[in-house]
């Protein structure tokens, strides 16, 4: 009795948790004007370190999808503020699911990706080859 009791627990606080998350969807245009705000929020980048590699937000911080992702964001803050991007929203959309079931309350998704920020014309950080 005492295990389905903590278990109900538990299930009833992961529920509670995702509905305190807030996803909006964004386009590159507000992304851009959120990053220019006093407290902009966290840019998490979930393309492959070899996407990031040939081109990226500035600041932004890579957690490859395909690689340990829940541990990974399971890392972070749950109340500081994140954009959300893959290269054209694929993966960034199933990352939500990930988002939610974590508990993040403030999650931004860039929809059409990286190649949405370069159609717009934002500005990209480009590495140096040696």
């Amino acid at each position: 009795m005492t295990r389905f009791l903590i278990s109900t627990l538990v299930m009833l606080m992961t529920f509670a948790q995702a509905e305190d998350t807030t996803i909006k969807n964004i386009t590159p245009a507000q992304a851009a004007k959120m990053l220019q705000e006093k407290t902009p929020p966290v840019i998490i980048d979930i393309r492959t370190p070899g996407e990031f590699a040939k081109g990226h937000l500035k600041g932004a911080k890579l957690i490859d999808f395909h690689k340990d992702f829940a541990k990974e964001l399971a890392k972070l803050d749950r109340k500081q503020a994140y954009i959300f991007h893959c290269q054209s929203g694929g993966r960034s959309t199933q990352s939500l699911t990930v988002c939610k079931k974590l508990g993040f309350q403030n999650v931004s998704h860039l929809k059409s990706g990286y190649l949405g920020w370069q159609k717009a014309k934002l500005p990209v950080m480009i590495p140096e080859k040696k």
